[in-house]
């Protein structure tokens, strides 16, 4: 027993700082175990968003409590409600706040090489031979959706400094990454000095070199004409734009405190589709909110078909410690009520995301060829949809490059295309 092993559960933010924490144990001449068996440290990364991520903790522990009789550390960290933080104290030897991950090897007496950081997300991350990689630019939220424990687990929203994002990102690229991600709890509410967000990405639209830049997840009250248009002009920027809606009545938007009406929303859609009529627009549902009835469901229903996205992520409605609906509304809508929400609004995406899927048939896109089994390269297009392409010999493709792909079929979450 001597590597460590990470354990990652919940969003995109979780899988960066697992790049940051394995690079703390590399500092320090630990290396990656191949198996739970041969870890010395195994640290899990915890999701707060819903009670069922919680639960999985508690079911992965009992896999790992024979192993800390062994001999092995068991350490928790991600985001994390203080109430779960003390639940699960009895089963860990450290619970560290995500922030304080720069001083881990400390907490854990590991004698090395001190970490030279006073931001944990400024730590040089372990990325191996990955294509895409996802680079925080900012963490926490001050937005307190009434739903959500980010503010909580993450605390108060900073940004990072834009010299350390451009170095980080300049790295990767020679590393030889193609596809820069950047991510935040509310990304497009950046701000270093002088520097926007608009301003971010033009700095890293600037950088030489051939690959994709994308950014996720953007708040409809920070999306500005301003950086459609930067979208529209900066060449790298693929056409994809992630905006949470949660839902499409007006009156559900005000106890989820989301500042900003359907109305406004989708003039931004609109926007967006007049600018770039290639984009691929998807968004986050909540079905079953605290007092939702059937005719807020049929706003949503409705908004849906109206807004025609390519990719919803439907949540049904989980009641979380801390949060303002929790402490203010009961969770009145039933199991069965959300879980049938939820199927109704897949089947308008289905219809939805076919016809969007459809129209690129015939037509030559950029794609990024990002893994291969023995009959497919799989990747994603420039505006980041799911795309496979089938081996042909006569027509040879290469693994972590931009290709051109003729479009050649259509499903309602993947595409099928075939080498010019």
């Amino acid at each position: 027993m001597s590597g460590y092993y990470l354990i990652v559960y919940g969003c995109q933010m979780n899988k960066a700082d697992a790049g940051r924490i394995a690079s703390v144990f590399e500092f320090n001449k630990i290396k990656q175990a191949e198996n739970l068996k041969e870890a010395r440290y195994v640290i899990i990364i915890a999701c707060s968003v819903r009670q069922s991520a919680v639960n999985r903790i508690y079911g992965q522990v009992k896999n790992l409590l024979p192993l800390k009789k062994m001999g092995a550390k068991l350490i928790l960290t991600g985001c994390l409600l203080k109430k779960d933080a003390v639940k699960l104290n009895k089963f860990f030897d450290l619970i560290i706040k995500i922030d304080d991950i720069k001083d881990l090897a400390k907490k854990l007496k590991i004698v090395g090489k001190k970490t030279i950081t006073k931001n944990y997300l400024d730590l040089k991350p372990k990325i191996g031979k990955s294509t895409t990689v996802y680079v925080p630019i900012s963490s926490g939220c001050n937005n307190f959706c009434s739903y959500c424990v980010v503010p909580y687990t993450r605390g108060q929203e900073y940004s990072r400094s834009a010299k350390f994002i451009i170095k980080e990102i300049k790295g990767l690229i020679k590393h030889g990454v193609k596809n820069i991600i950047l991510i935040g709890q509310n990304v497009n509410s950046y701000k270093d000095k002088k520097t926007d967000f608009n301003s971010l990405l033009k700095k890293i639209n600037g950088i030489k070199d051939d690959f994709f830049l994308h950014f996720i997840t953007n708040h409809p009250k920070d999306t500005s004409f301003e950086l459609l248009k930067t979208m529209k002009t900066c060449k790298k920027i693929g056409h994809y734009l992630h905006l949470p809606v949660q839902s499409g009545s007006n009156r559900i938007l005000k106890l989820m405190n989301r500042h900003y009406t359907i109305s406004e929303y989708k003039q931004i859609i609109k926007r967006a589709r007049l600018l770039m009529p290639d984009i691929n627009i998807s968004t986050d549902i909540i079905v079953g909110f605290p007092t939702e009835t059937e005719q807020d469901f049929k706003l949503t229903a409705a908004l849906m078909k109206e807004a025609r996205f390519d990719m919803v992520y439907i949540a049904e409605y989980s009641p979380r410690g801390q949060t303002i609906a929790y402490a203010k509304f009961k969770d009145n809508v039933s199991p069965k009520i959300k879980a049938q929400r939820r199927i109704i609004l897949t089947e308008i995406l289905k219809k939805t995301a076919l016809k969007n899927n459809s129209k690129l048939i015939g037509k030559n896109l950029d794609v990024l060829l990002e893994k291969q089994n023995k009959d497919y390269f799989y990747g994603r297009t420039k505006n980041f949809k799911k795309i496979r392409i089938k081996i042909n010999d006569e027509r040879p493709c290469r693994l972590n490059k931009i290709t051109k792909i003729k479009i050649t079929k259509a499903a309602p979450w993947a595409l099928e295309g075939k080498p010019i």
